[in-house]
């Protein structure tokens, strides 16, 4: 689609961003890349990855093996190299299928490779990496992150002093099968702060960013502020709001301006749900022709979205019962 705003480039360098929450300093150190995809450093880590990366849960969507396979080959030699994933997706099979795919000619070397764990108990948690890297094929995660956190206790759990699962995750990167450890989640604010407030440094945070979350239950003006202040990584998620592109069909925001907006954050990484060469195609060519969104742009924007946003109306990940549900199964 065509993006309905457009700035050349002079007027893109000297345009402010003060004042309207967005990435200045995360994009004053953003990088060029030989393949043409920029890259930003993940928080305090050192590490620079891709500003878009792959999704675990829709490249696992792809029904045709060998597609999915041959679109993640083609990802990384144009330059994406964050790849998402989770110990459920697909009943472990979205792993599995990376795993596949990051086998040969060194690939698994040229990617940051990140998954979750679903566990918040130390013995689940760890039945869960092995889970993980016996599906990925390797011996270590760039990034192990807690999935989907959505519960009242979900922190209680984790950070227990006997029983949690911090415990390990602290264990797995001692041993050097993990090297960074961050979190997930989608539903309400709240439960990213208490993970925050809890006595972990962490490495990373993924949450959902878009021009919809902005007025509603918002994590870009709740929880981001508190993770860049403390250089944590900002990952971003639900860029359309959803795997059948919400933002695009609702209000008639194009995917490419949709993805600008979201990169205008203080993100390290976008992480689009792509499931054909179109959709890759498509998200490489705004990585590429990155532009931020001037204070014009943004409130033309938000005044789009503000009548369908103001009650979670198109964000049912928040709204509905939707993630990680698998230690409250397990616990009955």
């Amino acid at each position: 689609m065509t993006p309905m705003f457009n700035i050349d480039r002079r007027e893109f360098l000297k345009t402010s961003l003060a004042g309207i929450a967005l990435g200045s300093s995360v994009l004053a150190s953003q990088v060029e890349s030989a393949e043409g995809i920029p890259k930003r450093p993940l928080g305090k880590t050192g590490e620079m990855v891709s500003i878009i990366g792959i999704g675990g849960w829709d490249i696992g969507d792809v029904k045709d093996t060998k597609e999915a396979i041959s679109i993640m080959h083609e990802a990384i030699d144009k330059g994406v190299t964050f790849f998402d994933n989770s110990w459920d997706y697909h009943q472990g099979g979205s792993e599995e299928l990376v795993g596949e795919a990051l086998s040969s000619n060194n690939r698994r070397d040229k990617v940051f490779l990140m998954t979750k764990v679903c566990a918040r108990d130390y013995k689940g948690a760890l039945k869960h990496l092995d889970d993980s890297l016996r599906r990925l094929k390797t011996d270590r995660l760039d990034l192990w992150q807690f999935h989907g956190i959505k519960w009242p206790d979900d922190a209680d759990l984790i950070f227990d002093p006997e029983n949690g699962a911090i415990k390990a995750a602290r264990e797995a990167q001692k041993a050097g099968k993990v090297r960074y450890i961050g979190f997930t989640g989608h539903k309400h604010p709240k439960y990213h702060l208490n993970m925050l407030d809890r006595p972990f440094e962490w490495d990373t945070v993924q949450m959902p960013l878009n021009v919809l979350d902005a007025h509603y239950h918002s994590f870009q003006k709740n929880v981001m502020p508190v993770a860049k202040k403390r250089n944590i990584g900002i990952l971003g998620m639900k860029g359309l709001a959803a795997q059948n592109g919400i933002i695009v069909r609702e209000l008639g925001i194009s995917a490419i301006d949709a993805r600008r907006y979201t990169l205008s954050l203080p993100v390290s990484t976008l992480i689009c749900g792509i499931q054909s060469r179109e959709n890759l195609r498509q998200d490489i060519d705004a990585a590429r022709n990155f532009k931020p969104v001037t204070e014009k742009e943004l409130k033309k924007l938000h005044e789009i979205a503000k009548s369908k946003a103001d009650q979670g109306q198109l964000e049912e990940y928040k709204t509905g019962n939707y993630g990680c549900d698998w230690h409250h199964n397990q616990m009955g």
